[in-house]
């Protein structure tokens, strides 16, 4: 028979019908793989036990009709197909054929090859995509998956291809992850994709009835439809030094090749910002050994986004590996070696990393007249003021039907979710965007999930110890769970996502 828990069962002997539970799933081997079996009602699947994305475990995930959903990430499977219907996966899971016969299930014989695709109904004669972020990127991937033909423009303005930002301040940064797993495909997934990359040319203006953009070399594009997925730009700081060689800011690949390159040769660093990429930078920078301080104007970090119970833990991770806090001040200068705070205090830094936040990138679109509201806004299709032209990513402000008001998020995994329903929207689906927003942010061996958009709540419900670093936050406003984050609840954050999703379905058609 074999052991649930460590996954010997044998797929191939077969394993009893009654030990796959209705909705659940049950971990095992075909040969030298992986498997779960999957089991929705009277249907029984079998698909590869590794996500895609970080190889998240799928036996400790959660079946929701024909689909199975990664506990890390959240990414989402179909059991039928193994198609990666939800980012942050792209690729889709191995598939097995499976036999039912006197009460048992057996695995053999590996499916082989992908269904084929019907071109879409829509076909424009072209598609640009100005911005190589999370957006840009999964609007051109989904476009080809769906078997879009034409030509597609990816414009970005910087000179790598598109890469994994979140990893740009965590593993990355921290010298745990070699530089080659940071692109989101290799150079050669481009080529045969099809995909025209222009990189390290910014788009300078655009002709919204025209669909036309002209780039800063001069060169101009017109589309049959554009993505603008032009993302967000971090705020410079406004203190005098704050242009010398050794601060920083975090946003690209570059940039943070330039950091690892300046930790090398220093012993200290000044983050500025007590944000999600100012704390991960921190943790990083702690990995490589440097003495790091944080300076912020708040009393307790993320307390804005988690509350104060949350807060108060994170620091206190983070100050358990040897950061130091300056919270409730700010920086006045920087000088070569040191910062100094307004109260006159002095900080060795031989390096500074400032994390204070982003702007939306909204000056092209401004330009070409397109309506905005703190973002460039965009109908529940992702489709902008002008027809044709759609935005997604940091930089779109959608109505969200969850809170019932526009929003505009700065998460990796909602931009990738909403140039997926670009590009599905640009081939005709007519796709509300309705994704459940979800990050996650890694402090160490602490990793937090969120799930949902709370700006502001009356009461927050906790659940377990958050100092043992095994609870659930739900943040309440009028009764109503807006939001949930978790610290080692990965399905309790995966069955938050569920519940929220069947909320809305539940609502009445207007």
């Amino acid at each position: 028979m074999g052991d649930a828990a460590t996954g010997t069962n044998d797929f191939t002997a077969g394993v009893p019908l009654e030990d796959i539970p209705d909705g659940g799933v049950l971990l095992g081997l075909v040969g030298d793989e992986a498997v779960v079996l999957a089991r929705s009602g009277e249907e029984i699947f079998a698909v590869g036990a590794d996500c895609t994305h970080y190889h998240g475990p799928l036996a400790e995930g959660l079946v929701v009709g024909d689909t199975i959903r990664c506990p890390w990430h959240h990414a989402c499977f179909s059991l039928r197909t193994g198609e990666a219907l939800r980012a942050p996966a792209f690729l889709p899971l191995p598939r097995w054929r499976v036999e039912l016969a006197d009460g048992k299930v057996s695995v053999r014989e590996k499916v082989t090859g992908r269904e084929r695709r019907e071109p879409p109904a829509m076909q424009p004669e072209s598609v640009g995509i100005v911005g190589g972020g999370a957006a840009g990127f999964a609007a051109a991937e989904m476009l080809r998956r769906l078997s879009y033909a034409g030509p597609i423009t990816l414009i970005s303005a910087d000179f790598d291809p598109p890469c994994d930002r979140p990893n740009l301040s965590k593993d990355y940064l921290a010298g745990h992850a070699e530089e080659d797993w940071i692109p989101l495909q290799p150079p050669s997934y481009y080529e045969h994709a099809k995909i025209d990359l222009v990189l390290g040319v910014p788009v300078v203006a655009l002709d919204a009835p025209a669909r036309r953009v002209t780039l800063a070399d001069g060169r101009s594009f017109t589309f049959g439809a554009i993505v603008l997925a032009t993302g967000a730009e971090p705020i410079h700081l406004a203190v005098p030094g704050a242009e010398r060689p050794h601060v920083h800011l975090l946003r690209s690949l570059a940039q943070s090749r330039a950091i690892i390159a300046k930790a090398t040769t220093s012993r200290s660093v000044v983050v500025v910002g007590a944000s999600f990429i100012g704390l991960e930078v921190a943790a990083s920078l702690r990995a490589r050994g440097l003495e790091v301080h944080v300076v912020a104007p708040e009393a307790r970090p993320m307390e804005r986004i988690l509350g104060p119970e949350m807060g108060d833990v994170i620091r206190a991770v983070h100050e358990s590996h040897g950061v130091h806090f300056h919270l409730g001040h700010t920086l006045a200068s920087i000088e070569a070696a040191e910062v100094t705070l307004e109260n006159g205090d002095r900080l060795a830094a031989d390096l500074v990393v400032v994390g204070i936040g982003v702007r939306p990138v909204t000056g092209l679109a401004e330009a070409a007249g397109l309506s905005l509201d703190r973002g460039i806004r965009v109908t529940e299709y992702l489709e902008t003021s002008a027809p044709g032209i759609y935005a997604a990513g940091d930089a779109a402000r959608w109505p969200d039907p969850h809170s019932g008001a526009p929003i505009r998020v700065e998460h990796w995994v909602v931009a990738e979710r909403m140039g997926q329903t670009a590009a599905r929207n640009i081939l005709g689906a007519r796709e509300r965007f309705d994704a459940v927003p979800f990050f996650w942010s890694q402090h160490y061996d602490v990793v937090i999930a969120y799930v949902g958009h709370a700006e502001h709540w009356d009461r927050i419900e906790i659940d377990g110890d958050i100092a043992a670093h095994d609870c659930r936050l739900r943040y309440l406003a009028d009764g109503k769970a807006l939001a949930v984050a978790t610290i080692f609840r990965d399905r309790e954050s995966l069955e938050a996502e569920v519940a929220m999703e069947r909320m809305l379905l539940s609502v009445p058609a207007a």
